[in-house]
């Protein structure tokens, strides 16, 4: 057996350039890494002797740099990942979150944050936390619980293993999500004589698991027993590439579709069966569809608290669901007939067992009702003296959008929103990260989004609270030479969180500027963009925003548009019931009034 000297952390990197998709990629696109004492020497020093095969860029916050390289598997539909790496200590923590986010939205990215000395000879080494009971114990086993597989490299030829079982998770379309090597920075440096066929092109297939025989014909059954579904379409719709099945599958047996945060764009807004957001934050036609149907057919969806309105929305006494997805703890979920297969295999193979079987589609009346209202509420101000909404920024986004335009955002005012009233023409022109809800994703994923696909005008809509939280990315975009575009509304404080504690009967506490013991204050974000590099302008009004994302759109520059809103107008029409527990003794009549209603709610709930 012929084999190769190298240290681990060469090992390592050797490894990831020679892994590829079955479309000729290399599946690690790329490495982020900030450097520290836990990392520098051997992965650092790893890197920079393979860059010109593995491309490795510097981030400024570990967290954001995470985020990037997630946003970037999102928007490629997991075709592709990235790795991150950070010292030991805070810079591994920050990534956490990341972590997170990242197996809530089932999406790969290979996390690598140096870990304390294997040998144990200068415990304690700088940054490392000492457990009082467990040697073993470091930072790093935060990452346990938010990763879908974790491993500590202790010695170099633990690799040998470690390694194929990493790439394994984040390629299954079932186990897909995060994967943690804690790598100790010894074991980095440490040399090993590796068989050199370790380091062999290797092909990662896409797996489109085919449909169990029995829950098939179950399924069947449910189908052809339905006199009104539905489809709830999610994230695994895109994922599974397999929108143009969704759609050919609906028109022939007309059935109509409601779209989750994730799932939105995987079928055109304005195609006839798409009866637009479906739950908390949906649609009054999608609603009103999924309310009255009989058999719920999920695709690719988790099945949410805001898809399903806390699972009150599918009011029908007689209603089923039936849950295709390639992970069995989706599929079986609230005890739905399970269809556990790949989404574009499922989908074919139901279409071919119905044959001609057609359901009656709903009142397409109901979607151009729908659309009415949301119009209204998205057309230009009228009183220009008035501070615009965040639907009236909407509107101006919408009508200076093009068809190869991605809109993208996280947290706070702006994903309900813009899941009730955008218009997204084509697959992955709607990418939002709100399976973990993370304020700070915006700015960071913008950037994976462009750098998936830089020939996409991709547009950042973020509040004021989101960009204050992480922002930093923004001079990674302007030194990187890829240009999105940012609007940030600038609500003074954290609106949407606002309206909540004002609609479950609390006083206005601790959210705006102005009801917190911080002094209002007016942060000129304009400026703060300025310095990091970006062309940046502060408008006063919807005129003036849609005349700057024209100038933006034709620009090569990143930009960055502040404007004013108001943080208390939302839209009267759509949405529907969240669970929030109001509390049950207050002295506050408003709470007292809110807990009544959540009572009365609690007993609609199916």
């Amino acid at each position: 057996m012929k084999t190769v000297r190298l240290t681990a952390a060469q090992a390592l990197v050797r490894y990831l350039a020679n892994q590829y998709n079955e479309h000729g990629e290399t599946y690690i696109a790329g490495v982020w890494a900030i450097f520290g004492h836990g990392n520098v020497a051997g992965i650092g020093e790893a890197l920079h002797g393979i860059r010109d095969e593995l491309q490795t860029y510097r981030g400024q916050n570990e967290q954001s740099m995470a985020h990037a390289a997630i946003a970037y598997s999102k928007q490629i539909g997991r075709r592709r990942a990235m790795a991150v790496t950070s010292s030991i200590g805070p810079g591994a923590l920050n990534m956490v979150t990341a972590a997170a986010l990242a197996h809530v939205n089932r999406l790969p990215v290979l996390f690598i944050p140096g870990d304390i000395f294997a040998n144990r000879g200068p415990d304690p080494v700088l940054q490392q936390i000492e457990d009082f009971g467990d040697g073993t114990m470091s930072a790093n086993d935060c990452f346990k619980p938010v990763s879908r597989y974790f491993d500590r490299i202790m010695r170099p030829e633990q690799l040998l293993t470690a390694l194929p079982r990493a790439l394994r998770t984040m390629t299954d379309p079932a186990d897909c999500g995060p994967v943690t090597l804690a790598f100790c920075q010894d074991v980095q440096a440490e040399a090993y004589d590796y068989p050199e066929s370790f380091f062999a092109k290797k092909v990662w297939h896409q797996r489109r698991p085919e449909p169990d025989a029995q829950e098939f014909e179950a399924a069947i059954a449910a189908l052809k027993a339905a006199k009104n579904p539905v489809i709830v379409a999610g994230g695994g719709v895109h994922f599974s590439g397999a929108t143009a099945t969704l759609k050919a599958f609906v028109e022939k047996h007309q059935i109509p579709v409601v779209e989750t945060q994730a799932g939105k764009s995987a079928l055109a807004w304005d195609h006839g069966l798409n009866f637009g957001p479906v739950g908390v934050t949906g649609a009054e036609s999608a609603n009103a569809v999924s309310e009255n149907a009989d058999l719920v057919i999920g695709v690719g969806t988790r099945f949410q608290d805001f898809t399903t309105g806390s699972w009150a929305l599918f009011k029908n006494p007689a209603r089923k669901i039936l849950a295709l997805n390639v992970q069995p703890y989706d599929s079986a979920k609230h005890e739905a007939i399970p269809l556990t297969a790949d989404a574009k295999v499922g989908l074919e193979k139901l279409s071919k067992a119905l044959g001609d079987h057609r359901f009656g589609a709903p009142d397409s009346g109901l979607k151009a009702q729908w659309f009415a209202k949301a119009d209204a509420v998205t057309a230009a101000p009228t009183d220009g003296n008035a501070l615009p909404t965040d639907m009236q920024v909407i509107g101006a986004v919408q009508r200076s959008s093009r068809d190869n335009t991605v809109v993208m955002c996280a947290a706070g005012t702006m994903p309900g929103e813009l899941h009730q009233l955008w218009k997204a023409k084509l697959p992955l022109s709607y990418h939002m990260e709100y399976g973990f809800s993370c304020m700070g994703y915006e700015v960071a994923g913008g950037l994976g989004i462009k750098m998936a696909e830089p020939d996409r005008d991709v547009i950042v809509m973020v509040g004021d609270g989101s960009y204050m939280m992480m922002n930093s990315e923004l001079a990674t975009a302007v030194g990187m030479g890829l240009k999105i575009t940012l609007v940030i509304t600038d609500n003074r404080g954290y609106g949407c969180i606002n309206r909540l504690q004002m609609g479950t009967g609390g006083a206005e506490f601790n959210n705006l500027y102005a009801h917190s013991n911080v002094n209002p204050i007016s942060i000129d974000f304009a400026a703060h963009a300025a310095s990091m590099g970006a062309v940046s302008h502060k408008v006063a009004s919807i005129a003036e925003l849609e005349k700057a994302l024209d100038a933006a759109r034709e620009s090569t520059a990143t930009t960055v548009i502040v404007i004013d809103t108001d943080p208390y107008p939302t839209p009267n029409a759509g949405g529907y019931w969240w669970d929030v527990a109001v509390p049950e003794v207050s002295v506050r009549p408003e709470v007292n009034t809110a807990r009544a209603a959540y009572e009365a709610a609690l007993k609609e709930r199916t």
